[in-house]
């Protein structure tokens, strides 16, 4: 039976049109208890009367002169920010296609927290009806940035926020981080590997984004990461394509690849060029990727019938942070207006 995850993306309120997800006032609304934008105790009361009122009514008209009088400079910032991705919902009619269009501009021009929310839509749309945890896991790599760690020759990815916070609570939420600031000891908590065992309880620990992933090649979870990725290009780019993992890239033809972060975009730049690339450089690239199209239609001449290598890497501090985006702009694909 299909599971319900991830609540807090809002995805019930969002309206499901032909072409894609469409911006409801309750998703908006979502926003609003951010805490960018909710007024903290000495927000001023023009700050609280922009809150109150787009709380009534998340569509609402802002004149610019209400927004600049609301009183603290970071606030209005933010709610800039807002309603300027307000608008952009409003101008593109979908979620998809104000995500595709802001990585074909010259720069990224929304703030994170809106983009990592429209992907977060986006993966929960494709995923729904699934009961599967490893492709709800490997999901969360669109949009929440990870930690790589090698153990026995596995390549294991957990949520970066979630070791944060372990770190600085141990787990224990206010009473942890009281028990530290005391210098008192508290327990280690460790992060449960999803397996089959424990799989079950995904569906009740989703939101506390608290299993690691084994993302090594020939795993349950690098095969889940693939797959979503599948789903990812055929939903926002229309091409049937069939993803696989690799261990390594033995192909004398190699003609194009795509690196899913900065890492191992650089990464597989200098292999490309035959540039000596360091042992260390070398581990940091985790995953490897082929990706076949189904059909030629649309596929630049010149990539008919050849593969595209995908890379996934990590910065020198072990953090990743996927880019999904890079499937939408680099992939071998003629120009669509």
């Amino acid at each position: 039976m299909a599971q319900d995850f991830w609540a807090s993306s809002g995805y019930r309120a969002l309206g499901k049109g032909p072409e894609g997800l469409v911006a409801t006032d309750a998703w908006l609304a979502l926003f609003l208890q951010r805490d960018e934008l909710r007024p903290p105790e000495e927000a001023g009361p023009r700050e609280r009367a922009m809150h109150a009122r787009l709380g009534a009514n998340p569509s609402a008209v802002v004149a610019p002169e209400a927004l600049e009088a609301v009183e603290d400079a970071d606030a209005r910032e933010n709610w800039a920010a807002f309603l300027e991705f307000r608008e952009r919902l409003r101008q593109f009619g979908t979620i998809e296609a104000c995500y595709t269009d802001l990585f074909r501009r010259p720069t990224v021009d929304l703030a994170p927290p809106f983009v990592d929310a429209m992907a977060q839509a986006i993966v929960r749309h494709l995923l729904e009806g699934s009961d599967d945890p490893w492709l709800c896991r490997a999901g969360e790599l669109f949009f929440r940035r990870q930690r790589l760690s090698t153990e026995g020759g596995k390549v294991l990815a957990a949520d970066a926020a979630t070791i944060e916070v372990f770190a600085e609570t141990g787990g224990f939420g206010n009473v942890g981080r009281l028990l530290r600031q005391q210098s008192t000891p508290v327990p280690q908590v460790k992060m449960d590997v999803l397996s089959h065992e424990n799989a079950p309880l995904y569906f009740m620990r989703d939101e506390l984004y608290g299993f690691v992933l084994d993302i090594t090649p020939g795993s349950a979870g690098a095969a889940a990461l693939a797959a979503v990725l599948e789903r990812w290009v055929a939903h926002l780019l229309g091409a049937t394509v069939s993803i696989e993992a690799l261990a390594r890239i033995d192909d004398e033809r190699w003609r194009w690849h795509v690196g899913l972060d900065v890492d191992s975009t650089e990464i597989l730049n200098a292999l490309y060029r035959g540039e000596p690339v360091e042992e260390a450089a070398r581990e940091r690239l985790a995953l490897l990727f082929r990706l076949a199209f189904g059909e030629t239609r649309g596929v630049l001449a010149e990539m008919h019938g050849r593969p595209v290598y995908l890379g996934l890497g990590c910065r020198p501090d072990r953090s990743l942070r996927m880019k999904p985006q890079n499937l939408l702009i680099n992939l071998p694909l003629e120009a669509r207006h």
